[in-house]
């Protein structure tokens, strides 16, 4: 088994979790993914995987249905319920019509058959760490964006969304009851806050926090 040193997760490498208790086929993924430089942790069961722990690196899982103990399909089910769940690649010998769409009904990355075709896992493997990096990235930029609105205060908030819609200090200060200096202080309060340079780029956050309304109720909760 690969070793799996905790990293920060800024500067984690993505992580192969390969899972299959064909030690075979196990050992010729691991040489194919490890020549195409991944970084792989086998097992030969879901439950030595979650034994040692599944860890925060990247990545993506790749499996088999069939194993001794919790099947491929419980692991997914595990690891979607995780905050940045990885992508799953199923690679199987057998399965049945039922367990190929409750593989791809629940989010996985792919579906292969074996024996499987070197080229055709790698590019899935490509595609699955490509994309496991892009959703993160995407995910710690929100997350700190709906840190930084957090921290405004009700009244800043209020300014933050008349500014946004296109009002002037004036009209602020008239729907507010506020000095027009102190309308200015706390538009300069959203900027900092917000850690923004110009109107475009508060109005480009506050986009990107409209997009994503259930995770924005959960920082104003």
């Amino acid at each position: 088994m690969s070793e799996m040193t905790a990293l920060n997760p800024a500067e984690e490498t993505p992580v192969v979790r390969l899972i299959d208790d064909d030690v075979s086929f196990r050992r010729a993924v691991q040489r194919l993914l490890r020549a195409a430089g991944h970084r792989v942790a086998e097992y030969g069961s879901v439950g030595e995987m979650l034994l040692e722990g599944i860890g925060s690196a990247p990545g993506c899982l790749v499996l088999d249905i069939h194993m001794p103990g919790p099947s491929g399909l419980d692991l997914q089910e595990m690891v979607a319920t995780q905050p940045e769940p990885l992508p799953v690649i199923f690679v199987t010998a057998e399965a049945t019509v039922h367990e190929t769409l409750r593989a791809m009904k629940a989010g996985a990355a792919d579906f292969l058959f074996k024996p499987v075709d070197g080229d055709a896992l790698l590019s899935v493997v490509n595609k699955a760490v490509h994309e496991d990096a892009i959703r993160r990235q995407a995910h710690r930029r929100l997350s700190a964006l709906q840190t930084r609105y957090s921290r405004l205060s009700p009244r800043e908030r209020q300014v933050l969304d008349m500014v946004v819609n296109g009002a002037l200090n004036k009209q602020i200060s008239a729907e507010l009851g506020a000095a027009e200096r102190t309308v200015k202080a706390h538009r300069a309060h959203v900027m900092e806050k917000m850690e923004v340079s110009s109107l475009a780029d508060l109005v480009r956050a506050v986009g990107q926090l409209d997009a994503a309304p259930q995770a924005l109720s959960r920082v104003d909760a």
